[in-house]
């Protein structure tokens, strides 16, 4: 399993479910799906969201060397 991080490719909105995705090996869009019917039930599914946008961190870029 890969860290768990927020990719700087195939984000939509923050990178969160992208990121989740990826550490867990499910596909984005699969993890993109269970966000949004989740949020059909009660319970703090945006507060989680934006609390993980603001924690986890970005993927870091390749770096060249010069």
């Amino acid at each position: 399993m890969s860290a768990l991080v927020r990719p700087r490719d195939g984000r939509w909105i923050g990178g969160v479910c992208a990121g989740l995705a990826r550490r867990f090996g499910m596909p984005t869009g699969l993890m993109r799906t269970i966000f949004i019917v989740s949020c059909l039930l009660p319970g703090p599914q945006f507060l989680i969201y934006i609390a993980l946008w603001v924690l986890l961190p970005n993927e870091k870029s390749a770096s060249t060397a010069w």
